[in-house]
C-alpha cells in the first residue's frame, strides 16, 4: 500500500463522498442522455457487455463472464439476444475452432459513438458552468479516478 499523509477520517470521508457522489452523477448524465437517445435504451447487462467488448475486441464469453462478475450462461444467453438484434458477432477462433470471439457490429459502434457523443456533449455543458478553479480540480483528479476504478475493478487485480 503506498504511504500517504492523509488520516483515516479524512480516507473515510473522501469514500463516502465518492460513493455517494459518482453513482449520482452516472444517473443524472444517463437520464439526460436517455432523453436525447432516439434508440430505446437497451438494459444494463447489455450495456456493460457492449462496453466490455468495445474495450476487448475479440473477448470470449466466458472472458467477458469473468470481467463483468456474470455467469458464463448469463453472458451466452446475452450474446444470443443481441447476435439476434445485430448488436453482436460471434467468429470462430482461427486457431481453436471451438471457441467464439465477439466482435461489435457496424450498428453497435455506431450507437455505442452516438450516445458517447452525447454524454460529451452534456458534460462540457456542464463544465462551462464551472469555475476555472473547479476545472482545475476535476483535470487533476482525473489521474487518480482511474487509478482508483483500476484497483476498486476486480478483473485488473
Amino acid at each position: 500500500m503506498p504511504q500517504h499523509s492523509a488520516s483515516g477520517q479524512d480516507i473515510d470521508r473522501v469514500a463516502v463522498e465518492l460513493a455517494s457522489c459518482l453513482p449520482a452523477l452516472a444517473r443524472a448524465l444517463e437520464r439526460q442522455v436517455g432523453q436525447d437517445y432516439p434508440h430505446p435504451k437497451p438494459p444494463e447487462a447489455q450495456l456493460a457487455l457492449l462496453r466490455h467488448v468495445e474495450a476487448h475486441d475479440g473477448t470470449t464469453v466466458r472472458e467477458a463472464a469473468r470481467a463483468l462478475l456474470m455467469k458464463p450462461n448469463n453472458v451466452s444467453a446475452l450474446v444470443t439476444q443481441m447476435t439476434e438484434q445485430n448488436l453482436l458477432e460471434r467468429r470462430q477462433d482461427p486457431a481453436d475452432k471451438r471457441v467464439a470471439r465477439l466482435h461489435l457490429t457496424a450498428v453497435s459502434r455506431r450507437q455505442i459513438a452516438e450516445v458517447r457523443s452525447l454524454m460529451s456533449a452534456h458534460v462540457a455543458r456542464a463544465l462551462h458552468t464551472l469555475t476555472d478553479g473547479e476545472l482545475d480540480a476535476l483535470g487533476s483528479a482525473l489521474g487518480a479516478l482511474h487509478a482508483l476504478n483500476g484497483r476498486l475493478h476486480p478483473a485488473t487485480r
